[in-house]
């Protein structure tokens, strides 16, 4: 996953950073500033207000009296044939003055003042699409532990397919790609009725026509807020997963494989700890397991410069892929999800 050290890598096009935003009031207090004070030559921040009947408008206005460079389109009512959050960013995207585009969500933080140009290096490969990391914040407990492992390894999935030419999704949390490209591929159109996937639905599509980049370095990152419950996270990754089920065969062939012969192992230890037979066949599985997987894990966090706890590493194991299991039985048995 080394980035590409290409000369026109320095090339500095002028970006559009595109945030939609449904009652983040105090959220982007603490973003947009971030936004505006970054040190690029030519950039614009352009604020999607969806809907929001918080003070997000009081403070958006005084903000666009004070900088040029900061504009707002407002939505006061969605289509009711159209998804909400894939409305606004098809309007924030029109309304952009750049060709390059630069997404991010209201819950995020750039890592640094240099966000925006580590990121469009991306394009120095001739990429029209580029991808990169938002891990989550670090915060006491075991949930945090278990939402940014879990977070590390759809990082090292997508990030290293991507890097051998094989992309398959991106986050919007930390996304950029042309407006060309999105023209070409008719925005959100093949999958305007999902909820969700307005960054890996697109990045689905996008890689049949575009060439796709990845950038990992960690001022390029944005760091997510986590959620504070297990219910809220539930919730949030059962959206994430029944968007999976649009993805290409291959793709969820290779996933597919990727966790269930993860989660065959546990069940398979499981099986035989409870039978009280095969002790050494267990205890080989598990140190073998570790031994391959453990050092790959660790590398590619230290890659992406994101803290994971050595020790706790096989509890998070075992947790993520049977909360994997439970997750996809819950999609299959109840499907309701929405937007804000």
């Amino acid at each position: 996953m080394a980035r590409h050290k290409d000369p026109e890598a320095q090339v500095q096009y002028p970006v559009s950073v595109v945030v939609a935003a449904h009652n983040e009031q105090d959220n982007l207090f603490e973003l947009l500033p971030l936004l505006l004070d970054q040190e690029y030559p030519e950039f614009e921040v352009v604020l999607v207000n969806d809907r929001s009947d918080d003070d997000t408008e009081f403070y958006i206005y005084e903000l666009e009296r004070q900088f040029p460079h900061f504009r707002v389109v407002t939505i006061k009512k969605t289509p009711d044939y159209l998804n909400s959050k894939k409305y606004a960013l098809a309007l924030g995207i029109r309304a952009a003055r750049y060709e390059h585009l630069l997404f991010t969500d209201a819950d995020c933080r750039p890592s640094s003042k240099n966000w925006i140009e580590k990121m469009q290096q991306g394009y120095g490969t001739g990429a029209e699409v580029v991808l990169g990391y938002s891990p989550y914040v670090k915060r006491k407990g075991f949930l945090n532990h278990l939402i940014r492992y879990e977070t590390l390894l759809t990082g090292i999935q997508y990030l290293s397919h991507a890097y051998k030419a094989r992309a398959y999704m991106g986050v919007g949390r930390n996304l950029s790609y042309t407006k060309a490209c999105f023209f070409r591929n008719k925005g959100f159109a093949s999958h305007i009725k999902t909820i969700g996937g307005d960054d890996d639905l697109f990045v689905r599509d996008a890689v049949n026509n575009s060439k796709v980049s990845i950038v990992i370095n960690k001022e390029a990152q944005t760091a997510s807020i986590p959620k504070k419950t297990f219910r809220e996270w539930v919730t949030q990754k059962r959206r994430h997963m029944s968007v999976g089920s649009k993805y290409k065969p291959a793709d969820k062939r290779k996933i597919g494989i990727f966790v269930s012969s993860n989660i065959l192992f546990y069940i398979l230890s499981v099986l035989l700890l409870v039978l009280h037979s095969h002790f050494a066949i267990l205890a080989a599985l598990i140190i073998l397991r570790y031994l391959v997987v453990v050092p790959g894990y660790v590398l590619a966090a230290r890659r992406l410069e994101e803290p994971l706890s050595v020790p706790l590493l096989p509890v998070l194991d075992a947790a993520y892929f049977f909360n994997y299991l439970f997750l996809g039985v819950s999609v299959i048995m109840y499907k309701k999800f929405r937007w804000k």
